[in-house]
């Protein structure tokens, strides 16, 4: 088990590293001068070519290519994500600010998204063929065609304009206003899980109406066990290992859909960040955010394939 735990992380060192570097070159891509966008925002006709070579210099935008990404790269190791170009201050700050907003949606997002879509596809694939099996089945479908900022969007009018239940916008810590900052996530948690709860519901009916049908289900049944301790001890181990890997994955959809969802709803995370930092060209809060949100992915993918290693000995031996 050792084995396979630090091959995983050693293969997920390297994908963060290819991610720094294409994030890096793209951002450097870009047409425009992120000096020039900066100072014509203030006082572009005050600076002399003399300033204008002092700024690059203070950004580090006068070096080589390959010289800016291995400055980065040690700056990185050392705990220092840059500087902003427009805010004046470390990306890190920055990031410590917004990266608990994102963390608080997304994982109420996914808690939200393995227990009703598990509880859905189990309820479905027991049922199979019944009004619970349709309705589940339907809903799914519909989940997995719906785009989350269309969702959100029809939230917004109907719940916080119309009915005037729900705030519209903004975030509130539950430290500081805990009826307030439920208030505020719930749209934006609902229009973030959608997607997920549908196809982990899928999936998870497909696994069980596989694992229900082996013999050793069929034996749990005719000793007359109970219903949930044949679907607890016998029947969900082997039935979610895909459900598991799944879930993995939908860590990205989550974190990647919080800039949509952000912006619809004016939250100040990590995805309004990005948006922010790419409209705005600041090169290093673009590649601080991208690398943060990739570490957050890497580590989530890496939990899932222990978990995947403890439920099936066969993938520690692959």
């Amino acid at each position: 088990m050792q084995t396979f735990i630090l091959r995983r992380i050693i293969q997920s060192v390297v994908v963060l590293i290819i991610i720094s570097f294409i994030v890096f070159s793209i951002m450097r891509l870009l047409p425009g001068d992120p000096i020039i966008i900066y100072l014509s925002q203030s006082q572009m006709d005050s600076y002399s070519p003399e300033q204008l070579t002092m700024l690059r210099h203070e950004f580090g935008l006068d070096k080589p290519f390959i010289l800016q990404y291995f400055d980065w790269a040690y700056d990185i190791l050392r705990g220092d994500l840059g500087m902003s170009i427009f805010k004046r201050e470390p990306v890190a700050d920055i990031v410590a600010r917004r990266l608990p907003i994102t963390m608080h949606l997304g994982v109420l997002s996914l808690i939200l998204s393995v227990v009703v879509g598990m509880f859905m596809g189990i309820i479905a694939a027991l049922r199979r063929g019944s009004k619970l099996d349709t309705g589940s089945t339907l809903l799914a479908n519909l989940g997995i065609t719906m785009p989350s900022f269309w969702l959100g969007i029809l939230m917004i009018y109907f719940f916080g304009l119309y009915l005037r239940w729900l705030p519209i916008y903004g975030y509130t810590s539950p430290f500081t206003d805990f009826v307030l900052s439920t208030r505020q996530v719930v749209m934006p948690v609902i229009a973030l899980s959608v997607f997920s709860v549908a196809s982990i519901a899928r999936q998870t009916r497909s696994s069980m109406l596989e694992v229900v049908r082996q013999d050793y289900v069929r034996t749990a049944w005719a000793k007359g066990l109970r219903e949930r301790t044949i679907i607890m001890r016998h029947a969900m181990k082997n039935g979610l290992i895909p459900v598991v890997t799944l879930v993995g994955t939908h860590v990205r959809y989550i974190v990647g859909g919080a800039v949509l969802i952000e912006t619809v709803f004016n939250i100040p995370g990590m995805g309004r960040l990005a948006v922010d930092g790419i409209l705005d060209q600041d090169y290093a809060v673009v590649q601080g955010v991208v690398l943060i949100i990739a570490m957050v992915v890497t580590i989530a993918n890496i939990i899932v394939d222990i978990s995947y290693g403890w439920l099936d000995p066969r993938v520690r031996r692959g």
